[in-house]
């Protein structure tokens, strides 16, 4: 065999081994884009604003790290636009959060691993918080059909959440938000 042959057929191999992996890239890419279309379709339902009402039995934090009427920095993408924004803190209070997973009452697509509701969001939770696989009602409405559906814990943390105030980084007025866990926000730069 010639040297050309060789080349050629050398070549010939590189290409199509190329061209399988920009196929395998494609894909892995549209399943990446799929993934982030769908959560954007989730979160379009989610009530960015609400009236600030605040569940029964819930406790203002005792020593929150951002105090109310204080800034921070979101470092959340539970919707679009609201990772970097500014938030000024409403409300600090200490419970337990639940990552949930649910599907909703007024029928729709499951919803996996919405964050967060809170323990006081949860009819006939108990005291006690709940663990992981866990199932219970949900008493919130931050999405639509989120009211009265069956939800199961996907994750459990005793923290401080906030209610905040934002604009968002597309220029929505976000008011009374809920909610932002501690470990979602970060001090603004002075």
């Amino acid at each position: 065999m010639s040297k050309f042959s060789f080349v050629i057929i050398v070549l010939a191999i590189v290409l199509n081994l190329s061209a399988c992996g920009d196929n395998e890239d494609a894909a892995h890419d549209m399943s990446q884009d799929d993934k982030e279309e769908t959560t954007q379709i989730d979160h379009s339902t989610m009530n960015h604003s609400t009236d600030g009402k605040l569940p029964d039995g819930l406790k203002e934090a005792s020593y929150p790290t951002y105090s109310v009427g204080s800034t921070a920095i979101i470092q959340a993408n539970h919707m679009e636009g609201m990772n970097n924004a500014e938030a000024t803190i409403v409300g600090a209070y200490d419970t337990t959060v639940y990552a949930v997973s649910y599907t909703p009452s007024n029928g729709g697509e499951p919803v996996t691993n919405h964050k967060w509701v809170i323990h006081e969001e949860l009819k006939g939770a108990g005291e006690d918080p709940l663990k992981p696989g866990d199932q219970a009602t949900i008493n919130a409405d931050h999405m639509h059909g989120m009211q009265g559906a069956t939800g199961t814990i996907d994750s459990a943390i005793e923290t401080t959440v906030y209610m905040v105030d934002y604009i968002s980084t597309t220029g929505e007025k976000v008011t009374n938000h809920k909610w932002v866990t501690e470990s979602e926000l970060s001090k603004t730069k002075e």
